[in-house]
This record gives structure tokens, C-alpha cells and sequence, in this order.
């Protein structure tokens, strides 16, 4: 069951969870590289973050692991970037349309599409690197995984921005061969996509800077199985792309350089959980079966120790205390009384 699940903030000792984690993700999960020096630099930044020890509040990155409680083994993760194309640049394609039109060809006028580089991200709060091992998936697992990235921006709110947005795996196979790659990246790289995908995560993309077209690519120059991958997402990441939007994300026309993949973006306090979420006084009692129960998330209300579990809770009369098993309480290393974050289920 789900609810034996609690997020927490990664620590240095989950490097060889985290590898193995990085080794199921597949090909194209950028965020996660089979890279162990990227892996290792990952943990320490997060540590950083939560402790509130990086060089600038917009440099934070927190990795948040989902650990079973019964076992204590890692079975997945989901990560929030306080601010992208900070350190480095943010490249993706914006696909812009445009009018085309001719009197002289008797009135004759179409639209197409074009695709620019851009790099207009700048600051934007990123959330992502959510991957479970696959038998871990469902049951309100890849919900929590999920969410407890909103609860944790409520939670802080001043160290994230206004804007948040996410970036999807676009259609890549298990060979780690992508279409869009190969009709358009690959005349300009002069490498394979994997390679490139790798280079995008274990550098600073001065080589996108070098290398990639400066001029609008009219979309219906590419092969048809390039133009049908556009915006869409890998297969496993369907779930994940049904739960942005949900939350209130929306596709940008804006796409991954790579792999062509959407990404969705909303304003913070237009997100859902976030905004439904509310404060409240933690009370430890026996709330199975009870008709009023209702299922939801519980969260610590702070950093560093942030943690996020799923959790049955009855609410009081004027919505200020919720009684929550007392096994939940302790999962969230919480005590009777504390403050804590919650969100129900409608």
C-alpha cells in the first residue's frame, strides 16, 4: 500500500539507490545520468539546499527520495529546481505559427508552423526527476511522489518562484533512438541522441550554443515521423503528464531540443495541491472507518526535515486540527500538537 510510503530529502548515503534508480530510468531520462560524479554532485546540492547552504536561494535543487517504511528500501524519487537557466542555460524550441498569404496567387493563405530557439525560462521553478521502480507504481505511489514537490514549495514558498514549470521525456525507444533526433538534431550535432542527452546533463551547453541552428526550421520540412512526435511524451510518462495537468500545468507550445517533448508550465499559486493545501494542528487517533475519513497527504510545514506521506485524515469541525493515524505521525517524524500541511482528496 502507498500510505507505507514517506518522501524525505535525499541524503549523501542514497548514492547507490539513486544509481540504481538512474540505471532503471532508460534512455532520455536526462535528470537521472548513469553518471556517478553527476549522481554524487546531485546529492551534495540537494543537501545544500535543504540546509539552506547554497551560494544563492535560486541555486537550491532538492532531490526528495521515496522510501518504504517497512523495508527502508529507496524505491523512487521526484525533484524541484528553485530556478532554471540560472547556472546554465535552458534551451528548448518554442513552435511559433506562421500566416502565410498572397494576393498575387489569388487570395492564397495557410498557416505553418516553425520552430525557434529559445532560452525564455530564465528563473522559472523546475519540478521533475519523478521515476518509481516499477513495482512500486500505483496505489497512490506516483501520486505522492507527485505532489510532495508542491507541498514542499508551500512550505517555503520565498526559496521558489512565481512560475513553475516541467519538461516530459519525449517518444524515445528502448534502444534510446529518437525520431525527432535523428530528422533534425542530429544534422546539426553530428552525434548520436544519447550522446548528446548525455552531454546536456554532465555539462554547461555551450555546445547547444556552438551547434544549433539560429534560424526558424519550418516543421513541414521534417520527415512525418518526426512532426508526430512534437509535444508528446514518452509512454512512461503519460501518468506523470495526466497528474501536471490536473495540477493546472499547460502545454507551452514550447518542446525539448532533443527528443521534442512538452513542456507544461503554471503559476504557482494555480497549482492545485498548493492551493488547496492548508495548515493545521496534527491530533494521533483512529480514523479507519469512520465515514468522515478522508484520504489525502500529510506534510511537515518546514525545512530541512521536510517529509510528505499519503494519509487518511478526519478534520475537525473548523478545519483547524486533523487526527491522523498515529503510525502517519511518526512517518513524518512529527509529534502530537505540531503544525503540519495537509491536502484532501475532493
Amino acid at each position: 500500500m502507498a500510505a507505507n510510503y514517506v518522501m524525505r530529502p535525499s541524503r549523501l548515503d542514497d548514492f547507490d539507490a539513486l544509481l540504481q534508480l538512474a540505471q532503471l530510468s532508460g534512455p532520455g531520462f536526462t535528470s537521472l545520468p548513469v553518471d556517478e560524479g553527476i549522481l554524487k554532485e546531485r546529492l551534495e546540492k540537494s543537501e545544500r539546499a535543504f540546509s539552506g547552504r547554497q551560494k544563492r536561494i535560486d541555486y537550491g535543487k532538492y532531490l526528495l527520495m521515496m522510501e518504504h517504511l517497512d523495508t527502508g528500501e529507496v524505491v523512487g524519487c521526484s525533484a524541484v529546481k528553485a530556478g532554471t537557466g540560472i547556472d546554465q542555460p535552458f534551451f528548448n524550441y518554442r513552435v511559433i505559427t506562421l500566416a502565410q498569404a498572397s494576393h498575387a496567387a489569388g487570395n492564397m493563405r495557410f498557416d505553418m508552423d516553425a520552430l525557434i530557439l529559445t532560452n525564455e525560462y530564465v528563473g522559472y521553478t523546475e519540478v521533475g526527476t519523478l521515476f518509481l521502480k516499477p513495482e512500486h507504481r500505483g496505489g497512490g505511489a506516483g501520486r505522492l511522489a507527485a505532489q510532495s514537490r508542491y507541498l514542499l514549495m508551500a512550505a517555503a514558498p520565498d526559496r521558489f518562484s512565481d512560475h513553475v514549470l516541467a519538461e516530459l521525456r519525449g517518444v524515445v525507444d528502448d534502444k534510446g533512438r529518437s525520431e525527432f533526433w535523428e530528422c533534425l538534431g542530429r544534422h546539426f550535432f553530428r552525434m548520436d541522441f544519447t550522446e548528446a542527452d548525455r552531454l546536456s546533463a554532465t555539462t554547461d551547453n555551450q555546445f547547444i550554443v556552438d551547434l544549433m541552428p539560429k534560424y526558424p526550421i519550418y516543421v513541414d520540412l521534417l520527415p512525418p515521423e518526426a512532426r508526430e512526435v512534437i509535444g508528446r511524451c514518452h509512454s512512461d510518462g503519460v501518468g506523470a503528464y495526466k497528474l501536471l495537468q490536473w495540477e493546472g500545468f499547460q502545454f507551452d507550445r514550447t518542446v525539448d531540443i532533443f527528443d521534442g517533448g512538452p513542456l507544461v508550465a503554471a503559476q504557482r499559486r494555480h497549482i492545485r495541491t498548493i492551493q488547496e493545501s492548508r495548515v493545521v494542528t496534527l491530533e494521533p487517533g483512529r480514523v479507519a472507518g469512520d465515514p468522515a475519513t478522508r484520504q489525502g497527504l500529510a506534510a511537515t510545514n518546514s525545512l530541512p526535515d521536510f517529509r510528505a506521506s499519503l494519509a487518511e485524515v478526519l478534520m475537525s469541525e473548523d478545519g483547524n486540527v486533523a487526527t491522523i493515524d498515529p503510525a502517519t505521525i511518526e512517518a513524518l517524524q512529527l509529534k502530537r500538537g505540531a503544525e503540519a500541511r495537509v491536502w484532501l482528496r475532493s
